[in-house]
């Protein structure tokens, strides 16, 4: 039971940090797809659910902390603007889970000024879709979805 636990543990706070190692985690334990799915969502929602209430605070704390003089116009920050400004939060909540990681994707809204509500809304979309598809595909495929 306790090694249970750590596994679940395991599968859900590596899900908070970067999305797929969720669904990495769960198929080397060799837990249940379904149930990886689970814990990966309930991971990458706990994630924006404290990035989004904290978010402008901390990123603010963050960028003067360690990067105080950063440079505004990089290629990766108008990328982020191009896809915001095409796509909006559901091209981010969408992209989350598979570039920008839980905690970018949520900043990244944050940071453009999104309602809290759509934020949580979208990105529950997303982490359920992508969720359910890696927890499934890396159950079945196995490692050979990693080559892919």
């Amino acid at each position: 039971m306790q090694n249970t636990f750590w596994q679940y543990f395991t599968v859900y706070s590596s899900s908070m940090v970067k999305f797929i190692f969720g669904p990495l985690a769960g198929a080397g334990f060799g837990l249940p797809a379904w149930i990886t799915a689970l814990l990966t969502v309930a991971g990458m929602m706990t994630a924006v659910v404290v990035c989004t209430y904290t978010g402008s605070p901390l990123r603010n704390w963050f960028l003067q902390r360690f990067f105080p003089n950063r440079k505004l116009f990089t290629k990766r920050n108008r990328l982020i603007v191009r896809i915001w400004r095409k796509y909006g939060i559901f091209g981010v909540a969408a992209l989350s889970p598979l570039t920008f990681t839980p905690i970018g994707g949520t900043l990244i809204a944050v940071s453009f000024g999104e309602r809290k509500s759509k934020i949580l809304i979208f990105m529950l979309i997303s982490a359920f879709f992508w969720g359910f598809v890696f927890s499934f595909a890396v159950s079945f495929l196995g490692t050979e979805v990693l080559k892919f």
